[in-house]
């Protein structure tokens, strides 16, 4: 059972990136609720709100991280299994980088290597990180 404790965030963005609020707003903040519980509650606001394509909500758990906690990490792979970097290829990584930042930096090495099944890109966390190039790890 998730013990979780989830969140709606959000508001009336500046621009359709939904990145920074409309200047001088504070983020909404709604809960904390079990995650079916912030579900109904983000149904609820994005019903109410419908008509306005500058406002957006998230359901956000306690897990989600705030700050430079991001990385992206990945490379060119030996298969699309993805578990065994190429030959003479190490595991890149990027970062640290806050959550939207990540996804903006990601979008654009991924889109310098669409062309390739062999490569791929992740975000991972800090919580993650060691996790992930661990699997890489000599030996």
């Amino acid at each position: 059972m998730d013990k979780r404790s989830y969140w709606v965030v959000g508001g009336e963005y500046a621009d359709t990136s939904f990145s920074a609020l409309v200047e001088g707003t504070p983020e909404e903040r709604f809960g904390p609720f079990t995650e079916s519980g912030a579900h109904e509650c983000w149904r609820a606001l994005t019903g109410k709100t419908v008509d306005n394509a500058m406002v957006r909500y998230f359901v956000r758990n306690e897990d989600d991280r705030q700050g430079k906690a991001f990385f992206v990490v990945g490379g060119e792979y030996a298969g699309t299994d993805f578990k065994t970097m190429a030959e003479g290829h190490s595991v890149e990584r990027y970062g640290p980088f806050e959550k939207q930042e990540a996804m903006i930096f990601w979008r654009g090495i991924t889109s310098q290597t669409v062309d390739s099944a062999l490569h791929r890109y992740d975000i991972v966390s800090d919580r993650e990180i060691d996790d992930f190039l661990g699997r890489f790890a000599a030996g």
